[in-house]
């Protein structure tokens, strides 16, 4: 049986989860069409984490780490 806490319906935390969803979704679209790996591999961890997380600040943060992780990428030229 789940716990009272571990299905938190917190608006703010809905909310970043479904904003942090929907930019994993544009990365997966964008990177399936031009065939860009770093693209589609943050936009499917994007899509799938948030599932996983349950505090807003870890959403967040973690969103910010997958983001710069993709900006970093890019510019190394992969």
């Amino acid at each position: 049986m789940l716990e009272a806490d571990a299905m938190s319906f917190d608006p703010v935390s809905l909310f970043l989860t479904m904003v942090i969803s929907s930019i994993g979704l544009g990365l997966f679209v964008y990177g399936r069409k031009q065939a860009r790996v770093p693209q589609l591999a943050v936009g499917v961890a994007l899509m799938v984490y948030p599932y996983f997380i349950s505090t807003t600040r870890s959403l967040a943060v973690i969103a910010v780490l997958l983001l710069l992780a993709l900006w970093w990428a890019l510019r190394l030229g992969w």
